[in-house]
């Protein structure tokens, strides 16, 4: 089992783009490549998937601790010839940085290093990242009642095994960045000139079910990637790091579904972690995906889940979907459970004004409206604590995940029909500051802007099941 990271010297050094062309150009080779992102991203995960056919799944030593993400990366590298993460940020950037998931997981890296504006003067920032390393404290620890965890000698294990230039001006202008590092081999690099460029929007790139990419230009860029990279020296350094790991293997599953979950899965709703979902498989739920956009009704399921995405974007066309709001209504009042996500959580709202502050009515289980803003809202880790039950957990638990958005409650400290009852998440963030309360919960649905990974604490998947088979018993008792 091959494996190497793809770390870049900064944010927007050209990570994604070499990350897709590699793994593009070991497909063309008809390797099996299984992708990975670094971090809580979304939206590069399902670029990855575009490209390798392979869902790609997020390694996030902060939001689900070092023995999940060993066991995250094990269990889905298993039948792969070669595994790619994609970094995040600076190798070095963050308290549980690229480097810090590098030594965690044994793998060697991929340096990217933006060569725009630059050429002898490359090879002391090579030397620097190369030497950094040695300045790095010998051990982090990351605290929490649910995932406790320390990685030692971090800086000491990461390991540059190559350099990849991008923005490269010309076959002259590649000799002398070339000669000008030493130590760590040169392995390509790609042309200033490549036209390859995806689409971005306020929250990054454009989305892999927009299609920002066609099949004829991601095949361009394995066929530069192969011209310009040395793909057959990358497979050899990325070497067999089988990392120790108490893997489990998920239990078979019943023969009939323990409960069947209708997934909104469209343009408008694409953003989940996708070990959410198998979490969920594993114990035996059936995944139902459905178009908030397309559908006129939700499948026939005993709970929704409503992920993250664009619902501003097409906020006009969710809105005159009335025969699936109408279902999506109905199917609450009933009481059965409903738990939301950010653009999810806003799509059960009263509804969004969008950028233009046009109004479009939503879902209205919540007594509240959200606007888009021109600024950013709310970026960084979240960790919450339970002050009731709920479908992700007992009074108590504590859940970790991300939160980032362009959006916000309108007035909503000043609802009188949102009590302090129905707040239900006690909230941090990832430095352990106290944020304002939040988890909105009205009947059995649930909504919230942070982004959740089940990964991180393993009662949310079991509470999952059990919370939504005792909304079932109950209609039932009801009932008869």
């Amino acid at each position: 089992m091959h494996g190497i990271i793809i770390a870049g010297t900064h944010s927007g050094c050209g990570k994604t783009t070499v990350t897709l062309g590699l793994l593009a150009a070991l497909r063309k080779k008809g390797l099996t490549v299984q992708p990975f992102k670094t971090g809580p991203d979304f939206i590069d995960t399902g670029l990855h998937k575009v490209v390798t056919g392979r869902a790609s799944r997020n390694l996030d030593l902060w939001m689900c601790g070092e023995d999940y993400v060993r066991d995250c990366y094990q269990r889905y590298s298993t039948d792969a010839d070669v595994s790619v993460v994609e970094g995040v940020m600076g190798l070095y950037d963050g308290n549980l940085s690229t480097a810090h998931l590098a030594a965690a997981l044994n793998l060697p890296i991929l340096l990217v290093v933006d060569a725009y504006g630059m050429a002898e003067s490359a090879g002391a920032v090579v030397r620097g990242f190369r030497e950094y390393r040695d300045s790095c404290p010998s051990s982090v620890s990351v605290s929490g009642k649910n995932n406790s965890f320390q990685i030692t000698n971090n800086g000491h294990d990461s390991r540059v095994i190559g350099v990849i230039f991008n923005r490269v001006a010309s076959e002259n202008h590649f000799n002398r960045l070339e000669a000008a590092v030493h130590d760590i081999p040169v392995l390509g690099y790609l042309p200033r000139d490549l036209d390859f460029e995806i689409p971005h929007r306020h929250l990054g790139l454009t989305v892999a079910e927009e299609e920002p990419v066609t099949a004829e230009n991601m095949d361009k860029l394995a066929d530069t990637v192969l011209k310009y990279v040395d793909v057959g020296e990358i497979i050899k350094g990325s070497g067999i790091k089988k990392c120790h790991t108490n893997h489990i293997t998920p239990c078979p599953l019943p023969l009939a579904p323990l409960i069947r979950i209708a997934v909104a899965y469209d343009k408008a709703f694409c953003f989940y972690y996708e070990d959410n979902l198998d979490l969920l498989r594993d114990k035996g739920a059936e995944i139902i995906a459905f178009s908030p956009l397309e559908d006129r009704k939700i499948p026939d399921a005993d709970a929704v889940y409503i992920g993250g995405g664009y619902p501003e974007l097409y906020a006009g066309q969710l809105a005159n979907n009335k025969p699936v709001l109408a279902s999506l209504k109905e199917f609450l009042y009933k009481g059965l459970p409903v738990y939301g996500e950010c653009g999810g959580f806003m799509y059960l709202t009263e509804g969004i004004f969008d950028f233009d502050e046009v109004f479009y009515p939503m879902v209205g289980a919540f007594p509240l409206k959200t606007k888009m803003t021109k600024k950013r809202a709310k970026l960084g880790y979240r960790e919450l604590t339970l002050k009731q039950d709920s479908i992700i957990g007992k009074k108590g638990t504590i859940c970790r995940g991300h939160e980032f958005h362009y959006s916000e409650i309108v007035n909503g400290d000043q609802c009188s029909a949102v009590s302090d009852q129905q707040l239900i998440y006690s909230v941090k963030d990832g430095a352990g500051n106290f944020f304002p309360d939040e988890g909105y919960q009205v009947r059995k649905t649930l909504g919230s802007y942070i982004h959740i990974h089940f990964g991180s604490n393993p009662d949310i998947v079991e509470n999952f099941i059990m919370f939504v088979n005792q909304c079932i018993n109950d209609r039932s008792t009801r009932n008869f």
